[in-house]
């Protein structure tokens, strides 16, 4: 069957990275999820020297490269490593990847958790590519939607709580040296237990061992996890990337003043800038990026779509743009979460939207309140039929 997209079941790095139909992809995970200013110019100089000046921001919040050239990559490695965005070697890449709540502070068991991990992920065994730990032990969860395998959470009492991902339920551990300890007693279970052929452990449906029952229920999370809202916020600033991309000349742009001193990354496409510029000038209004909390494109997930990506059969990021139109003009109204997609994977977004379009030989397929690999209730439509039907079905 044509349009059936290859899955890889691993996700590129730098040490490893990815052949797209636009050159390579270098990806790059910010230590507790953070760059310094220096840092991050020195990621958008990389952009701009060795791949095709886009950076991308992807929703296990890490950073990526596009159109990198196979004869530039030692070259791009050498400096990557030289300001230390990426470790010396691979072997630190194989490791599973943390993801923290953005609004950790300094000292607090979400950042605390994740500097244990660092240390003692060395002596983890050798898990699944996508495989990845999410620290949200902040008052109340923000990555509950967010892939991962194990969270450290709140309980609903206020205790720290270890829960594998697809239980409804976790087991409250003392301290974050207990928490660790768990998920490393854990991660080595998932492999003992023959895990790596469900890959996920969502998808392993082995019952957890009586040493860690799932016996407590996290805290509630609040009624909109949509993510930081672009604007003002107690570290700084939070900025939107349109569709999580955005080019490195404006980025350079951003981070120049000196008034900011870092940027965390988001796993919502989003940036929250640490410090404030010394100049605010209304200027950044007009760089392209999401600044307005309004923006329809903050309800919208689209991968780069065709001709990036070798998998896709549609040019996502252009129809993106002709719906964030379509959306502007019903400011006011609720359109639901869209999902644009090249292929079935759904590599943008793995949970259900309102509306799906999934791109299939040239044309696309209307899913409604599913995901990209869903049944979809429409086929073989095309560009100016796909917007009609997600005009209709307002």
């Amino acid at each position: 069957m044509s349009g059936l997209p290859q899955v890889r079941g691993w996700c590129p790095g730098a040490w490893r990275p990815m052949a797209t139909g636009d050159g390579l992809l270098v990806r790059v995970r910010p230590p507790l999820g953070r760059l310094t200013r220096a840092g991050m110019l020195a990621l958008c100089e990389a952009a701009e020297t060795w791949g095709s000046g886009l950076i991308e921001l992807t929703r296990r919040a890490n950073l990526q490269l596009r159109g990198v050239s196979e004869a530039g990559w030692p070259d791009l490695m050498a400096f990557l490593v030289e300001h230390g965005l990426v470790a010396p070697d691979a072997e630190g890449e194989r490791r599973p990847a943390l993801l923290l709540a953005p609004d950790w502070r300094d000292g607090d068991a979400t950042v605390a958790a994740a500097r244990l991990l660092e240390h003692r992920m060395a002596d983890w065994p050798d898990l699944p590519g996508k495989w990845g730990l999410a620290l949200d032990a902040g008052p109340a969860p923000m990555l509950r939607e967010v892939p991962a395998d194990l969270r450290l959470e709140r309980s609903h009492e206020g205790g720290l709580l270890v829960r594998a991902d697809g239980r409804e339920r976790g087991t409250p551990v003392a301290d974050v040296e207990a928490a660790v300890a768990l998920m490393t007693r854990l991660a080595r279970w998932f492999v003992d237990e023959g895990g790596h052929a469900a890959g996920r452990m969502r998808r392993f449906e082995t019952p957890l061992p009586a040493w860690a029952p799932a016996d407590t229920s996290p805290a509630e999370a609040p009624d909109n996890v949509s993510g930081l809202t672009p604007g003002p916020h107690l570290h700084g600033r939070v900025v939107g990337l349109p569709f999580g991309r955005a080019p490195a000349a404006t980025l350079l742009s951003l981070f120049s003043p000196e008034g900011i001193t870092g940027v965390r990354v988001t796993p919502w496409r989003s940036l929250l800038l640490e410090g404030e510029p010394s100049d605010k000038g209304e200027a950044t209004l007009d760089d392209g990026l999401i600044h307005d909390p309004r923006d329809p494109r903050l309800t919208m997930d689209a991968c780069p779509g065709a001709p990036f990506c070798a998998q896709a059969s549609v040019a996502t990021q252009a129809l993106a743009e002709r719906l964030r139109e379509q959306l502007a003009a019903r400011r006011g109204e609720s359109a639901g979460r869209l999902h644009l997609s090249g292929c079935a994977k759904g590599c943008a977004r793995s949970r259900p939207a309102e509306a799906c379009l999934t791109g299939r030989d040239g044309r696309y397929d209307l899913i409604l309140g599913g995901r990209a690999d869903d049944t979809p209730v429409a086929t073989g439509l095309s560009e100016a039929e796909a917007l009609s039907a997600l005009e209709e079905k307002k």
